[in-house]
């Protein structure tokens, strides 16, 4: 019983992951149109892909945090039923 969700703990926590989804998806959208300017210029300078490579690595890694995270709900929630 200790190890139980509760129904508002569960929407919580589906709302979390919903969250977390918009977020890269926001993300992913801003990717794609700085991609498009690229494409359309044929040029972007060293310093922004730089910049640009260190904000990719950085949701990388937030990927992976995010996949981490939720692969422990889904247990949780498995555990629940």
């Amino acid at each position: 019983m200790e190890n139980r969700l509760l129904d508002h703990e569960r929407k919580k926590v589906l709302g979390f992951i919903e969250r977390q989804d918009n977020i890269f998806v926001k993300i992913e959208t801003n990717i794609n149109q700085i991609a498009k300017i690229v494409n359309g210029q044929k040029f972007i300078s060293q310093h922004e892909l730089e910049k640009f490579s260190v904000q990719l690595d950085e949701m990388i890694k937030l990927k992976v945090q995010q996949n981490e995270i939720f692969l422990k709900i889904y247990s949780m929630l498995g555990n629940d039923y």
